[in-house]
């Protein structure tokens, strides 16, 4: 007898739990977060703990490379540079949806939401999808 296994959905891949900051930090703090934590995109959250948006650190880079926006620096908020509104998903999305929508958005990642579509959950990036398929290579 033979069992079919499901196809993986985001919610098997995700990094549960995610490192999020407030879209009012200053953006030293969140630079500070990408070289402890070692993490290339944080979902932004307002006070309440809502998604507003996400930055990464490609979001960090074009400041340092644009003038205007690097002598400004100390003054910015991470809500000056994040994108809004962040590409979101849900745990049940099949990995395959999730990198079509990965590809043709050109993001890294996706911030994965709970059941009220603003709470931020997890996040599954690139990085766990390749994973993903180089774990499947080795099992076959």
């Amino acid at each position: 007898m033979t069992t079919t296994q499901r196809p993986p959905t985001v919610g098997d891949l995700m990094t549960p739990d995610p490192i999020v900051i407030r879209a009012d930090a200053p953006l030293a703090e969140a630079v500070g977060i990408f070289d402890l934590s070692r993490v290339h995109g944080l979902p932004v959250v307002d006070a309440g703990g809502l998604l507003v948006g996400v930055l990464s650190q490609t979001d960090l880079v074009r400041a340092r490379a644009t003038e205007h926006l690097w002598s400004s620096w100390p003054g910015l908020a991470v809500r000056h540079l994040m994108t809004s509104p962040a590409l979101t998903a849900v745990a049940t999305m099949g990995v395959d949806e999730a990198a079509r929508l990965m590809e043709e958005r050109h993001v890294h990642r996706l911030v994965v939401v709970g059941e009220d579509e603003e709470t931020p959950i997890g996040v599954i990036s690139a990085g766990d999808i390749v994973r993903a398929m180089a774990e499947a290579i080795r099992d076959a």
